[in-house]
């Protein structure tokens, strides 16, 4: 068999792909960049529902998969073949590549030899309210793309239903939240760019209570699974990874709850502490249940 043909770096499509590493280009294009084997695999199998600047309808691309174009050495084609087949049925774009154009692409240090182009998969908070959620993080205020990520991630292990992005945190798209998420991005709905005032309005109208988790808080998360509070919809919202949450986000939840500190830690980091409250809450709900 002879060697298989390998698009060029210089290729239009690579440098299309090469740009989306930048803020500007995601939203202009409204197109991002899924890393390795387990995001591409989901990516494929998520329905997308972005209706992108293109001519194809709302129905079109909610039926359509996320994932539009994918960059794979020969040797990760031929490792992960079963993905590579389910990428190109379904319609994406598949390009073989030197190893040294996977990595430019992607930009990191040891690329995992597939890299996916997919569609914006965020919906409108509307849309997420309609379907009346029970356990939703809104990330307000939170900077870091690994910590977003690894909230997302948390938020899809412990069930929640629906993730906020307030406009005044990270890009959901940013490809180090993306590899964070280990793939969860393309579990759960998620809205973004979202005031926090109009994420918490919206939630309360929904008949979803509001929770701060601040370590500071006046109530104890123990207190409140002791005090069967947390059995109702719930929204959590966590703050800035350094300085937590400002006095006016605070106000805006119906309790600040903070997380109880048994041993000598000072505190927990952010993703820690999200994980202890999605947690709880979803034992809290599934006991009634």
């Amino acid at each position: 068999m002879g060697t298989p043909d390998l698009i060029s770096p210089r290729s239009p499509r690579v440098a299309a792909a090469r740009r989306l590493v930048r803020r500007n280009f995601r939203t202009k294009e409204r197109r991002f960049l899924a890393e390795g084997p387990q995001a591409v695999r989901e990516a494929v199998a998520c329905r997308s529902g972005d209706t992108g600047t293109g001519t194809e309808t709302a129905e079109s691309a909610a039926a359509a998969p996320a994932l539009l174009e994918l960059f794979a050495t020969p040797e990760a084609a031929a490792r992960h073949s079963r993905i590579v087949g389910e990428a190109r049925d379904a319609g994406a774009r598949v390009h073989l590549a030197a190893e040294a154009t996977v990595a430019d692409i992607a930009q990191t240090v040891s690329p995992q030899g597939l890299i996916g182009v997919c569609r914006f998969i965020d919906r409108p908070l509307d849309a997420l309210l309609a379907a009346r959620p029970r356990l939703v993080a809104v990330l307000a205020h939170v900077r870091d793309p690994g910590n977003a990520g690894t909230v997302l991630r948390c938020a899809d292990a412990a069930g929640a239903d629906a993730v906020i992005l307030t406009d005044a945190s990270v890009d959901l798209y940013n490809p180090k939240a993306v590899r964070a998420s280990a793939g969860s991005l393309f579990h759960l709905p998620v809205a973004v760019g979202v005031p926090v005032g109009a994420a918490a309005e919206g939630l309360r109208t929904a008949g979803v209570r509001l929770l701060a988790a601040d370590g500071t808080g006046e109530q104890d998360l123990d207190d409140e699974l002791d005090g069967g509070t947390m059995s109702g919809p719930t929204g959590w919202i966590f703050g800035n990874e350094a300085w937590g949450l400002p006095a006016e986000t605070r106000a805006l939840a119906d309790a600040a709850v903070r997380v109880p500190i048994h041993g000598r830690a000072e505190s927990l980091n952010l993703a820690t502490a999200a994980a202890v409250c999605l947690y709880a809450s979803a034992r809290a709900q599934r006991a009634t249940h």
